[in-house]
Protein backbone atom coordinates (compact mmCIF):
# COMPACT_ATOMS: atom_id res chain seq x y z
CA UNK A 1 0.00 0.00 0.00
CA UNK A 2 2.78 2.40 1.16
CA UNK A 3 4.61 1.88 -2.43
CA UNK A 4 1.37 2.73 -4.58
CA UNK A 5 1.16 5.76 -2.47
CA UNK A 6 4.93 6.79 -3.37
CA UNK A 7 4.18 5.88 -7.24
CA UNK A 8 0.94 8.07 -7.46
CA UNK A 9 3.30 10.84 -4.95
CA UNK A 10 5.80 10.69 -7.40
CA UNK A 11 3.47 10.62 -10.77
CA UNK A 12 2.04 14.02 -8.90
CA UNK A 13 5.44 15.60 -8.54
CA UNK A 14 6.64 14.54 -11.96
CA UNK A 15 3.17 16.21 -13.11
CA UNK A 16 3.92 19.31 -11.22
CA UNK A 17 7.48 20.25 -12.25
CA UNK A 18 6.85 21.22 -15.89
CA UNK A 19 4.22 22.81 -14.94
CA UNK A 20 5.73 25.12 -11.84
CA UNK A 21 8.79 25.28 -14.46
CA UNK A 22 5.88 27.39 -16.65
CA UNK A 23 4.67 29.52 -14.40
CA UNK A 24 8.18 30.64 -12.68
CA UNK A 25 8.92 31.44 -16.21
CA UNK A 26 5.89 33.57 -16.74
CA UNK A 27 6.85 35.24 -13.07
CA UNK A 28 10.75 35.64 -14.34
CA UNK A 29 9.81 37.54 -17.34
CA UNK A 30 7.07 39.60 -16.03
CA UNK A 31 9.59 41.14 -13.16
CA UNK A 32 12.56 40.84 -15.35
CA UNK A 33 10.72 43.50 -17.59
CA UNK A 34 9.02 45.28 -15.15
CA UNK A 35 11.77 45.44 -12.62
CA UNK A 36 14.88 44.28 -14.26
CA UNK A 37 17.79 42.03 -13.25
CA UNK A 38 19.45 44.02 -9.98
CA UNK A 39 15.96 44.42 -8.31
CA UNK A 40 14.33 41.15 -9.29
CA UNK A 41 15.02 38.52 -6.07
CA UNK A 42 14.78 34.40 -6.82
CA UNK A 43 12.16 34.60 -3.91
CA UNK A 44 10.09 37.60 -6.12
CA UNK A 45 9.32 35.25 -8.58
CA UNK A 46 8.72 32.17 -6.84
CA UNK A 47 5.39 34.85 -4.87
CA UNK A 48 4.47 35.99 -8.58
CA UNK A 49 4.10 31.98 -9.83
CA UNK A 50 2.30 31.65 -6.40
CA UNK A 51 5.10 28.76 -5.69
CA UNK A 52 7.39 28.09 -2.66
CA UNK A 53 10.56 29.60 -2.59
CA UNK A 54 12.55 25.94 -2.47
CA UNK A 55 10.76 25.46 -6.14
CA UNK A 56 12.80 28.29 -7.57
CA UNK A 57 15.66 26.03 -7.01
CA UNK A 58 14.55 22.74 -8.19
CA UNK A 59 14.69 24.55 -11.78
CA UNK A 60 17.20 26.98 -11.23
CA UNK A 61 20.77 27.08 -9.47
CA UNK A 62 20.27 30.88 -9.41
CA UNK A 63 18.92 33.93 -10.83
CA UNK A 64 21.89 34.38 -13.35
CA UNK A 65 21.09 30.96 -14.65
CA UNK A 66 17.17 32.37 -14.88
CA UNK A 67 17.57 35.66 -15.95
CA UNK A 68 19.93 33.80 -19.03
CA UNK A 69 17.01 31.40 -19.93
CA UNK A 70 14.95 34.01 -20.37
CA UNK A 71 17.22 36.03 -22.39
CA UNK A 72 17.49 33.01 -24.81
CA UNK A 73 13.84 32.72 -24.82
CA UNK A 74 13.27 36.23 -25.43
CA UNK A 75 16.09 35.83 -28.17
CA UNK A 76 14.62 32.69 -30.08
CA UNK A 77 10.75 34.32 -30.03
CA UNK A 78 12.19 37.10 -31.36
CA UNK A 79 14.61 36.13 -34.39
CA UNK A 80 11.62 33.69 -35.07
CA UNK A 81 9.59 36.19 -35.24
CA UNK A 82 11.72 38.78 -38.05
CA UNK A 83 12.76 35.29 -39.58
CA UNK A 84 9.00 34.37 -41.01
CA UNK A 85 8.75 38.28 -42.18
CA UNK A 86 11.58 37.64 -44.29
CA UNK A 87 10.74 36.31 -48.12
CA UNK A 88 13.72 34.70 -49.44
CA UNK A 89 14.12 35.71 -52.99
CA UNK A 90 13.35 39.41 -50.96
CA UNK A 91 16.19 41.99 -52.31
CA UNK A 92 18.59 43.90 -49.87
CA UNK A 93 16.02 47.24 -49.09
CA UNK A 94 13.03 44.60 -49.02
CA UNK A 95 14.93 42.59 -46.18
CA UNK A 96 15.94 45.50 -44.33
CA UNK A 97 12.18 47.70 -44.49
CA UNK A 98 10.59 43.40 -43.79
CA UNK A 99 13.41 43.29 -40.60
CA UNK A 100 12.27 47.14 -39.00
CA UNK A 101 8.67 46.58 -39.52
CA UNK A 102 9.15 43.36 -38.01
CA UNK A 103 10.82 44.21 -34.81
CA UNK A 104 8.25 47.18 -34.67
CA UNK A 105 5.35 44.25 -34.47
CA UNK A 106 7.47 42.43 -31.96
CA UNK A 107 8.17 45.80 -29.54
CA UNK A 108 4.14 46.73 -29.92
CA UNK A 109 3.33 43.38 -29.17
CA UNK A 110 5.63 42.10 -26.35
CA UNK A 111 6.74 45.50 -24.29
CA UNK A 112 9.56 45.34 -22.80
CA UNK A 113 10.97 41.84 -24.12
CA UNK A 114 13.10 43.38 -26.87
CA UNK A 115 15.37 44.94 -24.51
CA UNK A 116 16.06 41.69 -22.76
CA UNK A 117 16.67 39.78 -26.18
CA UNK A 118 19.21 42.51 -26.99
CA UNK A 119 20.57 41.88 -23.34
CA UNK A 120 24.41 40.59 -23.81
CA UNK A 121 24.69 38.04 -21.18
CA UNK A 122 28.08 38.48 -20.98
CA UNK A 123 27.64 41.40 -18.24
CA UNK A 124 25.62 38.92 -16.17
CA UNK A 125 27.21 35.83 -16.64
CA UNK A 126 30.62 36.25 -14.84
CA UNK A 127 31.35 32.87 -15.60
CA UNK A 128 31.58 33.45 -18.95
CA UNK A 129 29.16 31.82 -21.12
CA UNK A 130 29.85 31.41 -24.95
CA UNK A 131 26.86 32.47 -26.38
CA UNK A 132 26.57 34.97 -29.58
CA UNK A 133 24.61 38.17 -28.93
CA UNK A 134 22.10 38.37 -31.06
CA UNK A 135 22.96 41.69 -32.77
CA UNK A 136 26.21 39.39 -33.71
CA UNK A 137 24.33 36.74 -35.21
CA UNK A 138 22.06 38.95 -37.39
CA UNK A 139 24.98 40.82 -38.30
CA UNK A 140 26.41 37.67 -40.01
CA UNK A 141 23.01 37.08 -41.65
CA UNK A 142 23.42 40.27 -43.00
CA UNK A 143 26.88 40.15 -44.10
CA UNK A 144 25.64 37.09 -46.05
CA UNK A 145 22.90 39.30 -47.15
CA UNK A 146 25.00 41.90 -48.35
CA UNK A 147 27.28 39.33 -49.93
CA UNK A 148 24.67 37.64 -51.88
CA UNK A 149 23.57 41.03 -53.41
CA UNK A 150 26.11 41.43 -55.11
CA UNK A 151 26.36 45.09 -55.55
CA UNK A 152 27.56 46.37 -52.04
CA UNK A 153 31.07 47.34 -52.27
CA UNK A 154 33.53 47.08 -49.37
CA UNK A 155 34.04 44.63 -46.06
CA UNK A 156 30.91 42.66 -45.81
CA UNK A 157 31.28 41.44 -42.15
CA UNK A 158 31.64 45.41 -41.60
CA UNK A 159 28.43 46.15 -43.49
CA UNK A 160 26.72 43.41 -41.93
CA UNK A 161 27.55 44.17 -38.29
CA UNK A 162 26.52 47.69 -39.06
CA UNK A 163 23.10 46.81 -40.56
CA UNK A 164 22.29 45.07 -37.51
CA UNK A 165 23.22 47.79 -35.19
CA UNK A 166 21.48 51.13 -37.14
CA UNK A 167 18.57 48.79 -37.80
CA UNK A 168 18.47 47.75 -34.13
CA UNK A 169 19.21 51.19 -32.55
CA UNK A 170 17.50 53.41 -35.28
CA UNK A 171 14.24 51.17 -34.74
CA UNK A 172 14.25 51.68 -31.05
CA UNK A 173 14.33 55.25 -30.60
CA UNK A 174 12.03 55.91 -33.23
CA UNK A 175 9.22 53.35 -31.20
CA UNK A 176 10.40 55.13 -28.15
CA UNK A 177 10.08 58.52 -29.21
CA UNK A 178 6.57 57.26 -31.60
CA UNK A 179 8.07 58.39 -35.15
CA UNK A 180 6.45 57.23 -38.28
CA UNK A 181 6.97 53.68 -39.39
CA UNK A 182 6.64 54.13 -42.80
CA UNK A 183 8.84 57.14 -42.48
CA UNK A 184 11.50 55.35 -40.74
CA UNK A 185 11.46 52.33 -42.53
CA UNK A 186 11.93 54.27 -46.10
CA UNK A 187 14.53 56.83 -44.70
CA UNK A 188 16.28 54.02 -43.27
CA UNK A 189 16.58 51.96 -46.19
CA UNK A 190 17.63 54.35 -48.42
CA UNK A 191 20.50 55.33 -46.45
CA UNK A 192 21.66 51.81 -45.60
CA UNK A 193 21.30 50.95 -49.13
CA UNK A 194 23.27 54.52 -50.31
CA UNK A 195 25.93 54.02 -47.75
CA UNK A 196 26.76 50.01 -49.00
CA UNK A 197 26.96 51.67 -52.38
CA UNK A 198 24.16 49.58 -53.75
CA UNK A 199 22.75 51.64 -55.63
Amino acid sequence: MSGQILVIESERTGRRKPESLVRLKQAARKLFIERGYDATRPQDIAREAGLGHGTFYLHYPDKRACFLAFVEEARLELDKHVQMRRAADASLEQHIASTLNALYEYADSHPGVMRAAFADGRLIDAEGMDVQPLLMKWGAEWAQMVRDDGRVRGNAEIAGQAIAGALHLAGWESHRSGRSRDELVKNLTAFVVRALGAD
